[in-house]
C-alpha cells in the first residue's frame, strides 16, 4: 500500500496570516463603518430638524373624521395650516397644542408631526459613535502590527547566518490565559550543542511527519528561525526558551497525522480533501464573540440595534482574530 499525505491540503502559516488579516480589516472596517454612518445620521438629523409648536385649528377633518389642521410658524416668521393624522395619545403636550418638525433649510418647509424624544439631543451620543469608530481604528491597527511584526521578524532572520541542531516536535496546550485556554500549540527542542532550548513555532504540515532528532538549521540566537531539511522555514512565535514554559507545559509528544484514507493506494489525479477544514477549529471562537456581544449590548449597554450590531461585530472580529494570532494546531 501507499501513504497519501492530506498535509498539502491542511491549515499553513500563510493561509493564517491572510486569514486574521482580512477578518481584522474587514470587521472593523465595517464597525467604523457603522458607528460612523449613525453618528453622521444623528448629526444631520439634528442640523435639518427645527421644532414649532402649532394651534389645533380644527378636529374631525379628512374623509374619514380622524385629522387634524394646525397652525403653526416656521422660523422665518411665515405661518402654514397643515392637516395631520389626529394621534391623541402623541400630539398633544398641552391641551391644543401640536409638536410640528420641519427642515429649516428648505424654502417653503413641510410640516410633521413629531415626539419630543425623537428630537436628537446634543448629549455627545454621536460623538460616543465617532470615539468607537476610532478605537476600532486602533485595535485594528494593533492586530495588524502584530502580523507585521512577525513578518519583519521572520525576514530578519531569514538573513542571520545559520547553525546546524537537531529538532524534537513537541505540543503543548495553554493552561492559562483569557483567550486561548486548552489549544494545542507546536514547539520545537532545539539543541544546537550549547543545551535544549523551546521555540514556538506557527504549526506546518512539514511537521506531522517529521521524526525526533532531524537535523535542521537554525536561525538567530533571541528567537529561532528553523528551516527543515526539505527547506521548509518555520515562522517562530515569541523568544527562545531555556526551559519548558510554566503557561504550556510540553507534555504531549506531537503524533503524525492522518486518517483511513491514508491506507489505501489512491489513483494518480485524485484530489484529495481534509475530512475537517483548516478553519473549523475558529467556528467557537466567532460563535463566543457574537454571544459576547450581543450580552454586553443589553447588559451594559441599551440593547439597541446600534449597540447590538457594534458590539457583537467588535466582539467577533476580535476572537476570530485573536484565534489566528495564537496559531493553534490544528
Amino acid at each position: 500500500m501507499t501513504r497519501t499525505s492530506l498535509a498539502v491540503h491542511r491549515q499553513r502559516p500563510l493561509r493564517v496570516a491572510l486569514f486574521g488579516l482580512t477578518v481584522t480589516l474587514v470587521g472593523y472596517a465595517l464597525l467604523a463603518a457603522w458607528l460612523g454612518g449613525h453618528a453622521y445620521a444623528i448629526e444631520y438629523t439634528r442640523e435639518h430638524t427645527a421644532t414649532s409648536m402649532g394651534d389645533v385649528v380644527e378636529r374631525g377633518v379628512g374623509p374619514d373624521g380622524d385629522d387634524i389642521l394646525v397652525r403653526w410658524q416656521d422660523r422665518s416668521g411665515r405661518t402654514h395650516v397643515q392637516r395631520f393624522p389626529d394621534r391623541d395619545a402623541t400630539s398633544y403636550t398641552d391641551g391644543t397644542t401640536f409638536l410640528v418638525a420641519y427642515d429649516p433649510a428648505e424654502r417653503n418647509p413641510s410640516g410633521r408631526p413629531i415626539d419630543w424624544q425623537d428630537i436628537p439631543k446634543n448629549d455627545g451620543y454621536e460623538d460616543d459613535l465617532l470615539g468607537g469608530a476610532v478605537f476600532s481604528g486602533f485595535v485594528a491597527a494593533a492586530l495588524c502590527g502584530v502580523w507585521a511584526h512577525r513578518g519583519l521578524r521572520f525576514r530578519r532572520l531569514v538573513r542571520r547566518p545559520g547553525r546546524p541542531a537537531t529538532a524534537l516536535v513537541r505540543t503543548g496546550e495553554r493552561r492559562t490565559g483569557p483567550l486561548g485556554q486548552g489549544l494545542p500549540t507546536t514547539w520545537l527542542v532545539l539543541d544546537d550543542g550549547t543545551g535544549p532550548r523551546r521555540q514556538r513555532v506557527m504549526w506546518h504540515p512539514a511537521l506531522d511527519e517529521l521524526p525526533d532528532g532531524v537535523p535542521v538549521t537554525v536561525h538567530g540566537r533571541r528567537t529561532a528561525l528553523v528551516v527543515l531539511p526539505d527547506g521548509t522555514r518555520l515562522v517562530p512565535l515569541g523568544r527562545l526558551h531555556r526551559h519548558d514554559p510554566r503557561q504550556t507545559p510540553l507534555d504531549v509528544p506531537s503524533t503524525v497525522r492522518g486518517d483511513l484514507r491514508d491506507s489505501f493506494i489512491v489513483p494518480a489525479g485524485t484530489v484529495l480533501h481534509p475530512v475537517r477544514p483548516w478553519w473549523r477549529p475558529v467556528l467557537p471562537f466567532t460563535t463566543t464573540g457574537a454571544g459576547l456581544g450581543i450580552a454586553m449590548a443589553y447588559l451594559d449597554g441599551d440593547g439597541t440595534l446600534v449597540s447590538t450590531v457594534a458590539l457583537t461585530l467588535a466582539f467577533t472580529t476580535l476572537l476570530t482574530s485573536a484565534w489566528a494570532l495564537l496559531s493553534p494546531q490544528p
